[in-house]
């Protein structure tokens, strides 16, 4: 090869290079333009705008556009005045048009951001509703129950005196039935197979857990009749003692005196954890 060829393909690399260099570089502008054509810029809408036309949509019970418009206020503005108020109207809306888990979700942000805010009564009372919507009847899981329970117990603990602090205890009232109607069922299911352990350890909760229920006094009935089949005989009488004792009027306890007395047995009081039961 000759000197001046060699020259030649050593000069033609640097601009080989450049040339490859600049190629990129005109298609990274090129791309620049066409994405900057692309771009959306939102236009700077105030919080106050927002939160303005979110009220004027909730206080029509347009629910889905009051719903639109607090969740791009708490998108845009999160930790602003309007921002706050606006995310508990927003699971209110929800609540309203039974959404309950967006409701649920809603409300527990709220907590989570603002855990002393001034809302945080309406949040937690919004929480129990929609839990307790869920509720099915007693031949179900209630976990929903449960959730909705610990909630109004928060409120009512926290904000005794809040305008939902009197709802909430009656929710607790009827939630504490359903639960106890539950466990009822269970309890007989087991006291119906002979797994009697199974069945006592049911109807026990029932009397330790939600002795303000109706259903106590078939609770303690169920505990005499079990206790008998498993040859506890004084623990059917002590249960039987502290159902009259408590309930002397019941139609259960009745039936309970009657099982002892078919046996030469009586009510008694006795010992152990059904002792504690008597009531001054």
């Amino acid at each position: 090869m000759t000197s001046s060829a060699a020259f030649a393909r050593h000069r033609s690399r640097p601009f080989s290079v450049l040339f490859r260099v600049a190629a990129i570089a005109g298609a990274l502008v090129l791309a620049g333009c066409v994405g900057r054509d692309d771009l959306v810029v939102e236009p700077a809408v105030p919080a106050a705008d927002l939160y303005a036309e979110g009220i004027a949509a909730y206080e029509a019970r347009r629910f889905g556009d009051a719903i639109d418009a607090f969740a791009d206020l708490d998108r845009r503005y999160p930790y602003s005045e309007q921002g706050r108020r606006g995310l508990v109207l927003m699971a209110d809306a929800q609540y309203n048009l039974s959404r309950w888990g967006e409701s649920i979700a809603s409300a527990e942000r709220y907590l989570l951001l603002y855990p002393n805010g001034a809302d945080a009564d309406m949040a937690l009372f919004l929480i129990g509703e929609a839990y307790l919507r869920q509720v099915p009847d007693v031949t179900r899981d209630q976990g929903a129950a449960a959730r909705g329970r610990a909630a109004n117990i928060e409120l009512v603990e926290r904000f005794p005196n809040s305008p939902y602090a009197e709802q909430a205890r009656l929710n607790i009232v009827a939630v504490n039935d359903q639960l106890a109607g539950q466990e009822m069922l269970v309890g007989r299911y087991y006291q119906e197979r002979r797994d009697y352990v199974a069945a006592v350890n049911r109807f026990r909760v029932v009397v330790v857990d939600y002795g303000d229920t109706r259903h106590v006094e078939e609770a303690l009935f169920r505990l005499t009749e079990t206790y008998l089949a498993m040859g506890l005989v004084s623990e059917a009488q002590t249960a039987a003692a502290v159902l009259g004792h408590n309930f002397p009027n019941s139609s259960w306890y009745q039936q309970a005196y009657n099982l002892l007395g078919a046996g030469g047995l009586e009510p008694r009081r006795g010992g152990g954890w059904l002792g504690g039961l008597f009531r001054n």
